[in-house]
């Protein structure tokens, strides 16, 4: 990682040096490239603690610095900037160690003391997962991914609301589909059921099942039973779903059974103890503008029955109790006033509310041929994850639906995924995989491709183009850290287009296969093969596939 490999030799300087350096500095890339690859504020940062000029302890890390044979050239500009021009040499040394790492290449241990929990799509169980759902899980599962990579241990979960009045609706809805079944007739399906063609076909599988039967059932054993049914049915349609979309969760908690367990009795208790409710119009109330909600919040109503907010808390409890230190949910745009509530309990219960993060996903509108699709689930217009993939490669959805940054709402015109050219993205990125596979076949049917790669190879690529593309590739680890600091997968899908990008018009310009200049063309298959394989690796991370023809 370059921008490592700079600090710790600025590091390594100062320390020689007798120089402290307890003020943060950094390394970045200049806006002007005319001012090099990297800068450091290090000199202007730590001139007051040394009790010496920014220009004073630039010269002295210069003077070291200039010894050092991965720097080109290092200078000063400004009040004390050190700018750095890499040499070919670190570029190509660099080459050899991404060909050795292989697979393993941005692999690193960044993340070790976190224990990480991610929490995303938890669709309600009451229906066909649909492309907001999919938006979630193709975020959800890279950040994933990415978060592994880097050294978190981080754990994908699904919680199941599967207990509450939509579920009694669900139930309600299936017996009235079921009824029609049966040859009763209804003026009108009620307008608060669910309208989809999924009820419809529940209600006949269920029929082909049980038919008469299940209305001799007494009333409240047959809605149970009809819940249960239900629930099941459409939990294994929602797996069958996210398996074809390539998500596969570690675990999932039902929100019912955490009821049954007596969890939700234990917070009510938590926070009563710690003296954080009161009564008040028969209801019980968590007095959360202590810790900074805009108003409190009822805990039980005066029914007797519990607010959503209790069995939701509950379930934040037991990720705590079961040891993870950062807990990340991934909800959609409208859960916002959910989280102040949230974080309140969490300091009333005296945990860190640092440790919850929400990353809030803007709404999906799709499109076909200019116009918006219009979609409503209490109607049944609905276009679910299986309606998508049935029009779209998985490779094309997850792409799309991780290309927009996470705040960002996400406009999927359904025309360019289908395109197969250059104007589609996926086919750009995964078109310079394939044709790179294509080169290196070709090389080997012309016996230019080496049995082994040796490295005096890397010497041979002194041209702009060729260190400019090693440079992007040695941006791929920090990359990666970044990507699972800031919660941000769309740069992952930045980097492939970029690096895509750059092959595609240095192979236009350069001949890679030669039997007139042997080595330098196994050079450029050396340089060739790294690019294809970090473009797979950036593919394994998006959760799509690396195609060796197209």
């Amino acid at each position: 990682m370059i921008k490592q490999y700079i600090y710790d030799q600025v590091v390594a300087i100062l320390d020689a040096a007798g120089l402290k350096h307890e003020g943060e500095f950094y390394i970045e890339v200049p806006n002007n490239p005319e001012f090099g690859d990297f800068s450091t504020n290090a000199a202007m940062i730590l001139a007051k603690e040394n009790k010496k000029s920014p220009k004073a302890i630039a010269e002295i890390l210069i003077k070291e610095l200039k010894k050092h044979k991965g720097f080109k050239k290092v200078d000063i500009a400004g009040p004390g900037f050190i700018n750095f021009v890499l040499s070919p040499q670190y570029y190509q040394d660099s080459l050899w160690e991404i060909q050795e790492a292989g697979e393993s290449y941005g692999d690193s241990d960044f993340g070790q003391e976190e224990k990480v929990l991610l929490e995303f799509v938890s669709a309600n169980p009451t229906g066909p997962l649909n492309i907001v759902s999919a938006r979630a899980a193709a975020f959800g599962d890279t950040l994933y991914r990415v978060m592994k990579k880097v050294g978190f241990d981080a754990t994908r979960e699904f919680y199941i609301n599967d207990a509450g009045n939509q579920v009694d609706i669900l139930a309600e809805s299936v017996e009235l589909r079921l009824r029609e079944i049966q040859g009763e007739k209804m003026e009108e399906f009620p307008y608060e059921a669910y309208h989809g063609e999924y009820v419809k076909h529940l209600a006949q599988r269920l029929n082909s099942q049980e038919g008469v039967r299940f209305f001799m059932m007494p009333e409240k054993e047959r809605m149970e039973h009809l819940k249960e049914f239900a629930l099941n049915e459409i939990h294994q349609m929602q797996q069958n779903s996210l398996e074809k979309f390539g998500v596969v969760f570690d675990s999932w908690v039902s929100e019912k059974t955490l009821r049954m367990e007596g969890v939700v009795e234990e917070v009510l208790s938590y926070l009563a103890e710690a003296d954080c409710t009161y009564e008040k119009e028969d209801a019980i109330w968590f007095c959360s503008t202590k810790f900074g909600d805009d108003k409190d919040r009822v805990l039980m109503k005066s029914d007797g029955s519990i607010t959503y907010f209790v069995p939701d808390l509950a379930y934040h409890l037991t990720k705590l109790q079961r040891g993870f230190t950062k807990l990340i949910d991934v909800f959609g745009p409208d859960h916002h006033g959910y989280v102040p509530r949230l974080k309140a309990a969490f300091q009333a219960l005296n945990y860190d509310d640092e440790m919850l993060e929400v990353i809030f996903l803007q709404q999906v509108n799709l499109f076909e041929s200019g116009e918006r699709i219009k979609m409503s689930k209490r109607a049944g217009k609905i276009v679910t994850m299986d309606d998508l993939l049935s029009v779209v490669s998985k490779d094309a959805a997850r792409y799309f639906f991780i290309a927009r940054k996470a705040n960002a709402h996400l406009n999927f015109d359904l025309d360019l995924a289908l395109k197969k050219n250059n104007e589609n993205p996926v086919y750009y990125c995964q078109y310079a995989h394939a044709r790179i596979c294509s080169i290196l076949k070709k090389a080997k049917k012309d016996k230019v491709l080496p049995k082994t790669w040796k490295k005096e190879l890397v010497t041979k690529l002194v041209k702009p183009e060729e260190l400019a593309l090693i440079k992007k590739l040695t941006e791929f680890p920090e990359l990666l850290i970044s990507i699972a600091q800031q919660r941000e997968p769309y740069r992952l899908t930045m980097f492939a287009e970029e690096l895509a990008g750059m092959f595609h018009r240095f192979y236009a310009k350069f001949q890679v296969v030669s039997d007139k200049h042997k080595e330098l063309s196994q050079a450029r298959l050396l340089l060739m093969d790294n690019i294809r394989a970090v473009l797979a690796l950036c593919f394994e991370l998006m959760g799509i596939s690396a195609p060796e023809k197209m």
